[in-house]
């Protein structure tokens, strides 16, 4: 049975090693390469080297085709001082990945010559956990789980749009929620409004809503605005929030919540329901055209119901 040492030194047989300049050099010129860290999950969150795809050396052979679909693309690994390294650039190659290199000294190096390093947003033992399940997810990972902590969020309406919403974002993670409305919970709202309990019936929904929230995630910061959105307080709402989720009942404030973030270049959620009929949109006004480009003009009053 071969030792861990021989296995390493019939790799460095297969395997071309390339130095930490050598990567430094490659990514000044911006060739086209990919720079894969297979460290653990711990030492990923220590630190790491910008730009650098992260796929661990325990799940490569399952997940590595997700990040790097060319298996001609050219393949730049590195671990902690250089050894998995190594072994997982000759797993590439037995997979049929044709161009992989192993970076000699590895991370350890790297951030000893004082090269750029990065370090995602420090999360608690506690939010490893609850989040531990978008950390699986490639389109999310612990980079975005970050993004979504840092985020800022305003609800137009904690009714039957907001209220999904509001659940889904605040179990999310996002670090920062508006909710904005004016009404007070009614009896009639429960069958749809989860957001709301029997016991909240006669209080502010934003009350209501942000009691939900916090005790599904106590993460998230819950600003409420009891009042009703208008053009004079628009503006000082929205200056605070990176995106609005649209989920009101009345054209009025719709086309508001438009005209707003059109000039304060935010863009907007649009959500809308009739019965068993439902839209989502997404408006954004630094890419596509903004609501009233697609209705010009409300409908008359009581033509659309509500």
């Amino acid at each position: 049975m071969k030792s861990y040492r021989q296995i390493v030194e019939e790799a460095k047989t297969e395997i071309p090693e390339v130095s930490i300049d050598d990567v430094k050099d490659e990514q000044e010129e911006d060739n086209d390469f990919v720079l894969l860290d297979v460290r653990d999950e711990d030492e990923y969150r220590a630190g790491y080297i910008p730009n650098a795809v992260h796929v661990t050396r325990g799940m490569l052979e399952f997940s590595v085709e997700n990040y790097i679909p060319d298996r001609n693309q050219k393949v730049v690994v590195y671990c902690a001082a250089g050894l998995r390294s190594l072994l997982a650039a000759k797993s590439l190659r037995e997979m049929g990945y044709t161009d992989t290199v192993s970076m000699a000294g590895g991370y350890r190096d790297w951030s000893s010559a004082g090269y750029p390093t990065e370090q995602d947003k420090p999360m608690s033992h506690e939010q490893l956990d609850r989040y531990s399940r978008h950390f699986m997810l490639t389109e999310v990972g612990e980079q975005g789980q970050a993004k979504l902590l840092d985020a800022k969020v305003l609800m137009v309406g904690a009714g039957g749009l907001g209220s999904p919403a509001g659940v889904y974002l605040g179990a999310a993670g996002i670090g920062q929620m508006g909710i904005i409305d004016s009404d007070v919970v009614e009896l009639s709202n429960l069958q749809r409004q989860i957001l709301h309990r029997t016991e909240a019936v006669g209080t502010p929904k934003v009350q209501s809503a942000t009691t939900t929230i916090k005790s599904l995630n106590p993460d998230v910061e819950i600003t409420p605005y009891n009042t009703r959105l208008t053009a004079d307080n628009v503006e000082e709402i929205f200056s605070e929030y990176d995106l609005i989720v649209d989920g009101c009942d009345n054209f009025a404030t719709r086309f508001l919540v438009n005209d707003a973030a059109y000039f304060m270049k935010k863009p907007v959620v649009h959500g809308s329901i009739f019965q068993f009929e439902g839209q989502v949109t997404l408006l954004d006004p630094n890419s596509g055209p903004c609501y009233r480009c697609m209705y010009p003009t409300p409908p008359p009053p009581g033509l659309v119901p509500s």
